[in-house]
């Protein structure tokens, strides 16, 4: 099942949820809705489930104009993010509640429902779950249980709001590692709802980045991350550095530092911004040619990796650098040691910046 938003725009008052949103969504595709809070992703998921309506817009699903069919005709599923599981009614129960309330002539048999839901437990790996209540599951097995009920249905599209923001971390991670399993199994058009940027390019085939109501990108995970299209994609899909930069016929200068700007091969001498991941910077004990130096000012080491803050010698700004913890003990330095760095890369944007 495709879907594809042409020109929906959705105000809540004097407030712009939507502004002129199109967006096209392959079938079988799990497509991340990814931003911070308030820049309509929610409100976007709701419109195409029908839970809200466009003030101006269409909705279609496989190119037909759904925009007027009320929510219990479009055949979606949702999941939300407290689960909103009956705490009165067993897994089993839960689970087989969509279909036991279909119309007469369309609600399958006694037998085929307890088929199905118990397909569906063994799908998300609760099969012994089914007498249990939910207030006797773990958080992450509650969210399982929600996204069989959901799939019961046999929905054409899934729909999922901050799946996991109710979770720990480390549930979270285990349960989104799951849903992209799963998916590879079942293959049906799904859209999950996001503000957690290291979710979304784990577990999306593509991600819709928003802002303010409007979409900023959108592509393949590692289309987003590598190539953003604008600052505030840069900066909010993971930590940055940010240098003024002089730039010139595919070159940027960073104070001593050259390095390629092929995006800019024909532009004359402009000054911009160029952003540098902090896993895009190389540390040195000694001073190399053309090496910004810096003094080590914090040393973190989180698991196999270490997390240094160092302040440049040149301006006083504090740039962050991510290496490899064996990486950096072969380098023998301290916290306050002196050092130097070289970026390896940088996005250059001219006249823009935080």
């Amino acid at each position: 099942m495709s879907i594809r938003i042409e020109g929906v725009n959705k105000r809540f008052g004097d407030f712009v949820a939507l502004d002129n949103i199109d967006l096209s969504i392959n079938t079988g595709a799990l497509t991340a809705l990814l931003g911070p809070s308030g820049s309509g992703k929610t409100t976007l998921l709701r419109i195409i489930a029908g839970l809200e309506q466009a003030d101006s817009g269409r909705v279609h699903f496989n190119e037909q104009d759904i925009t007027g069919q009320h929510v219990s005709e479009r055949g979606v599923g949702f999941v939300f993010q407290h689960y909103a599981l009956f705490k009165h009614m067993t897994v089993f129960d839960n689970v087989a509640y969509g279909l036991t309330v279909k119309p007469k002539k369309l609600r399958p048999s006694k037998a085929e429902i307890d088929k199905k839901v118990r397909e569906l437990l063994e799908l998300v790996q609760l099969g012994w779950t089914a007498e249990r209540y939910p207030a006797q599951l773990s958080g992450g097995q509650r969210q399982r249980i929600a996204l069989a009920r959901a799939l019961a249905v046999e929905p054409k599209v899934l729909l999922l709001d901050e799946p996991f923001g109710a979770l720990d971390a480390k549930v979270r991670a285990e349960l989104r590692r799951w849903l992209r399993r799963l998916h590879d199994e079942i293959h049906i058009t799904s859209v999950f709802v996001t503000h957690d940027q290291e979710e979304a390019l784990e577990v999306a085939d593509r991600i819709v980045v928003m802002n303010k109501s409007h979409i900023e990108q959108e592509g393949s995970p590692e289309e987003v991350y590598d190539k953003p299209a604008n600052p505030f994609v840069y900066e909010f899909l993971g930590n940055v550095n940010l240098f003024r930069a002089r730039v010139q016929q595919g070159k940027s200068q960073i104070g001593p530092v050259e390095l390629a700007s092929p995006e800019h091969s024909q532009a004359e001498e402009q000054q911009g911004f160029a952003y540098v991941r902090p896993h895009e910077i190389d540390v040195f004990a000694k001073a190399q040619s053309d090496s910004l130096p810096v003094t080590l000012d914090l040393v973190t080491i989180v698991g196999p990796v270490a997390r240094l803050e160092v302040m440049s010698l040149s301006d006083q700004q504090l740039i962050h650098v991510e290496l490899p913890k064996e990486q950096f003990r072969q380098l023998g330095l301290q916290q306050g040691d002196q050092a130097w760095i070289l970026p390896r890369y940088s996005k250059v944007f001219l006249g823009e910046g935080i």
